[in-house]
Order: C-alpha cells, then sequence, then structure tokens
C-alpha cells in the first residue's frame, strides 16, 4: 500500500490532539470537516473551559472564499447577539479562526433519528417551541438585513430548552445568488434557480425543518431532488397535527416566495398553540 504524502496529511488534518490551534487554544478534538472548514473542539487557557473553533481547511487556506465568509460569520455573531443563536468570543483574523461558545446540547438532526428509530416523533409542545426559537431568531437576523439560507436540522441544537441557531457562514444580505447557496436537499425553489433571496427564502428553511422535526423525514426525501418542480406534501398526510400547525408549515413550504407568511405571521398561530 502507497504511503499518504506528508502534504496530503498535512492537508487531511491541520492540528493534532493537544496542538495549539491558535495562542491560547489548544486542540482537544476535531469535530467535524466541511468544504471549506474544519470544525475542532478547544481548550480556551483564558476563560477555563471548552470553546469551538471553526478554521478553514489547510486544502482551502489559498482560497479567498471560504476566509471571505468566515470572517463575515465572525463579524456578524460578534455584533449580534440573540439567545437563539449561538453565541462567538472572538475572532482570530491571523489565523484566521471563529472561537464560538461550546453547546452541550445534541442536534435536532440527530434527535429527529433517534425518535425515528425508536418508533417516536417530536412532541407538538417541543415542535412549537422550535417554530418559535428559530422564528424569533430569524425575524432579529432580518431586521439586520442578513439571510440564514442554510436552515436544516444539522444547523439547529437543543441547549437546556433552547432551539439555538447555527452556521451562519453562507448567509448574505437579500438580493440576488452568485449560486446555488445552501445544503442541497433544503434549498428553496429560489436557491435551486439561483434566483433573488428574500425574508421568504428563510421562511421555506423553517418550514423544512419544522416538517422533518414533525414528521421524522424531510418532505422531499432526504436528497430534496423534487423541491423545486412540485409542491409539499400536507403535513397531514404524513401525521395527525393541529390544523394552525400544519397551516404554518404547508404556507412556508409554497413554492413561489410571494405565497409564504411572513415569520410576524408564523408566531400568532404558533403561540395560540404554546
Amino acid at each position: 500500500m502507497k504511503e499518504e504524502a506528508p502534504q496530503a496529511r498535512r492537508a487531511r488534518w491541520a492540528f493534532r490532539v493537544g496542538a495549539e490551534l491558535a495562542p491560547g487554544y489548544r486542540v482537544v478534538e476535531h469535530l467535524s470537516r466541511a468544504r471549506d472548514l474544519d470544525v475542532y473542539d478547544v481548550w480556551s487557557e483564558e476563560r477555563g473551559c471548552r470553546c469551538v473553533a471553526k478554521v478553514v481547511r489547510p486544502d482551502r487556506l489559498e482560497l479567498e472564499g471560504p476566509r471571505r465568509h468566515l470572517l463575515r460569520e465572525g463579524r456578524l455573531l460578534l455584533e449580534l447577539t440573540h439567545p437563539h443563536i449561538v453565541r462567538a468570543y472572538e475572532f482570530l483574523e491571523a489565523q484566521p479562526a471563529l472561537i464560538l461558545e461550546t453547546l452541550t446540547g445534541a442536534t435536532l438532526s440527530w434527535i429527529v433519528r433517534d425518535l425515528r428509530e425508536r418508533g417516536r416523533r417530536l412532541p407538538l409542545q417541543d415542535l412549537v417551541h422550535l417554530g418559535l426559537h428559530l422564528g424569533s431568531a430569524l425575524r432579529y437576523l432580518h431586521r439586520h438585513d442578513f439571510l440564514h439560507l442554510d436552515l436544516k436540522p444539522s444547523n439547529v441544537v437543543s441547549e437546556q430548552t433552547l432551539a439555538k441557531l447555527m452556521d451562519l457562514s453562507v448567509g448574505r444580505p437579500p438580493g440576488p445568488l452568485p449560486g446555488q447557496v445552501g445544503s442541497y436537499a433544503y434549498m428553496s425553489p429560489e436557491q435551486l434557480r439561483a434566483g433573488e433571496a428574500t425574508a421568504a427564502t428563510d421562511v421555506w428553511g423553517l418550514g423544512m425543518v419544522l416538517f422533518e422535526a414533525a414528521a421524522g423525514e424531510p418532505p422531499f426525501g432526504r436528497r430534496g431532488r423534487r423541491g423545486h418542480r412540485q409542491r409539499a406534501p400536507g403535513l397531514r398526510t404524513v401525521r395527525r397535527m393541529p390544523g394552525p400547525f400544519a397551516a404554518v408549515v404547508d404556507g412556508c413550504l409554497e413554492l413561489e416566495p410571494e405565497r409564504r407568511p411572513q415569520l410576524a405571521e408564523i408566531a400568532e398561530p404558533l403561540g395560540s398553540l404554546g
């Protein structure tokens, strides 16, 4: 078996356990790898606690896009604070590295999968709170002229009864999209055709998250190949739900953005169920 070249190994893993990721931060564990970023569990000597560090992958460091996206996310999270959005501690430009609070809860994707394997589904009260919490976070971002554009269960964490939204790395202000921005299976029709992103684009994402949380599966399957060509099945075709909740989810998944409800309109029916 041919031995892997040293540069290939470095491209795979930038930091080993115990290595200093940046001054004052030592790697505890590598958590995940995305297209452009590595995410680490790190120990902060200054804070005396574990944090999460997002850094550009070593094989992407020469690209301007990943650095720019990480910087944009860092600046945004440091400027904006909300109880349902993950908190940033600092952005280290020299690395670059974004240092975030550690969330100890489970992701919504794990919770939904675990319930599905046990033949159960998320209770209505939890679904209502999920919708209210995420809707509140999105309204806050939109008031600051920013769209998330990547709502999906793996970007939501349950943290001490609160739903917290993570990963603003592909977000941007409303306007024309440069291409297919977001995670394919959860993209709105306008994201799939690289059209105009508006607040309604995040409303679609909220509908996708609530549908999957309620039904145990996303409306178009896990690959989402038909989401831009046909209407989503009504939520009540896959689970018996109160009419107001099902109407919110179905309304969020209207194909035409102008037909989707506004976030303020979603809060009232959800609040009546809480």
